[in-house]
């Protein structure tokens, strides 16, 4: 791998337990055996050096092929912080301010009109004022996805608005997206949405690239995620791993959601996979790539917006993204929808969860921590206060279907000994 390297340590050394690390494998192993997940990989790095990885089952049941560190695995929606990285990268340059409305940037959005209060169709609308570009990257723009609740949801999912990596130009997506009304006035709510998709077309249009152009340029090349990408980077593909659901029919319709008797059915074949040559560049989830690779990601948000020799942002950048930009934590934002994090106890930042209050938020953590997840039941979480990067990834989705996330950071957090 090229690029800068993140050192390997002895746990002990960096004030971890190995005996309570080593119960995190356990729980990792069971997870696998008890047909939760087909295989699952976990790297854990304090200090700058990686103290734990563990990697257990497999990536592909029907070919029996082994879940490694080296794995390739979609990470859906935790691609959503390195677009608002990209965002603020473009504010540093100048190029726009987060209190521009979208419409700036794509005239689509010129005219908005939000669902009025109890709305039944899709006609009961006011006008109302653009989003901004602030609003998109800590979703109260108004905006929503196909698997919330709601009258807006559903006509985003009879009309497949999920950009997935087969739908098309982004331009495309984003117009068909800016012709339907807004769930709420922005800012009225918080509400998990396809907004950083937006804003994934916003950068498109300032810096003149496309975003797997600008992610290569500007993030992932100067980063070394050398396997990171919208389509399974070149010589890697031997080692994506298939998609599982336990659910009888499409895996990311929760309203729908319907438990089958197998808990892992293949939905999304390494072999067949859109993501072998995406179309769609999908800011909000569209990202396929490995562990170490996005530990590079996550270190350097801890180190303050550099790895390396490479700065992409200022330490006050970063530290700005990773502050909770809501009035309160997300539950006093009267959210009506799915989200990857709890709400009670959590903040949001720009693109991902901000720990306002560990105990209400009912999972140990330190206060500032900040963390997002993917569909596919990945996971990561930057630790300032206790120097922690850690990244987990597996192939199941819904995300919600086990409550892997909170256990994940119980058992890191016990082995922390200094």
């Amino acid at each position: 791998m090229s690029g800068p390297l993140i050192g390997e340590a002895q746990a002990q050394a960096r004030g971890m337990d190995p005996e309570r690390l080593s119960v995190v494998s356990g729980w990792m192993d069971r997870l696998v055996a008890e047909r939760k997940y087909a295989g699952c990989g976990l790297l854990i790095a304090r200090a700058g050096d990686v103290v734990f990885d563990h990697a257990t089952g497999l990536r592909s049941l029907e070919n029996e092929s082994p879940f490694q560190r080296d794995t390739v695995a979609r990470i859906y929606s935790m691609t959503k912080p390195v677009t608002t990285v990209a965002l603020m990268m473009l504010v540093e340059r100048g190029l726009l301010h987060l209190d521009a409305p979208v419409s700036e940037f794509i005239p689509a959005f010129g005219t908005c009109h939000a669902l009025i209060e109890g709305a039944t169709d899709l006609g009961q609308t006011q006008p109302c004022a653009t989003p901004t570009l602030h609003q998109l990257a800590t979703h109260t723009s108004g905006l929503s996805y196909p698997f919330n609740p709601g009258i807006l949801a559903a006509e985003m999912d009879a009309q497949d608005l999920i950009f997935r990596a087969n739908q098309g130009p982004l331009a495309q997506v984003v117009d068909q997206v800016a012709a339907l009304p807004l769930a709420f006035t922005p800012g009225a709510r918080w509400e998990y949405s396809v907004s950083i998709d937006i804003l994934g077309r916003v950068i498109e249009v300032v810096s003149g690239q496309s975003l797997a152009e600008f992610f290569d340029r500007e993030i992932l090349g100067p980063l070394g995620m050398t396997e990171t990408g919208f389509s399974v980077v070149a010589g890697t593909a031997s080692r994506f791993a298939d998609l599982y659901t336990p659910l009888e029919g499409d895996a990311m319709a929760l309203n729908e959601a319907r438990v089958g008797a197998n808990s892992l059915r293949r939905v999304d074949d390494n072999l067949q996979s859109p993501f072998l040559n995406a179309e769609t560049y999908s800011g909000g989830g569209g990202l396929v790539g490995t562990m170490d690779d996005y530990l590079r990601f996550a270190e350097m948000l801890r180190r303050g917006g550099a790895l390396g020799d490479q700065r992409l942002l200022s330490p006050r950048s970063v530290a700005f993204m990773m502050r909770n930009h809501l009035s309160g934590d997300i539950a006093s934002m009267g959210p009506q929808s799915f989200a990857e994090q709890p709400m009670e106890g959590m903040g949001f930042g720009l693109g991902g969860a901000v720990v306002l209050d560990p105990a209400r938020a009912r999972c140990p953590g330190s206060v500032g921590d900040f963390s997002w997840g993917g569909m596919a039941s990945t996971f990561f979480w930057v630790d300032p206060v206790e120097a922690l990067s850690v990244v987990f990834f597996t192939q199941l989705s819904p995300s919600s279907s086990y409550p892997t996330r909170p256990q994940l950071k119980a058992l890191v957090h016990a082995a922390l000994t200094g």
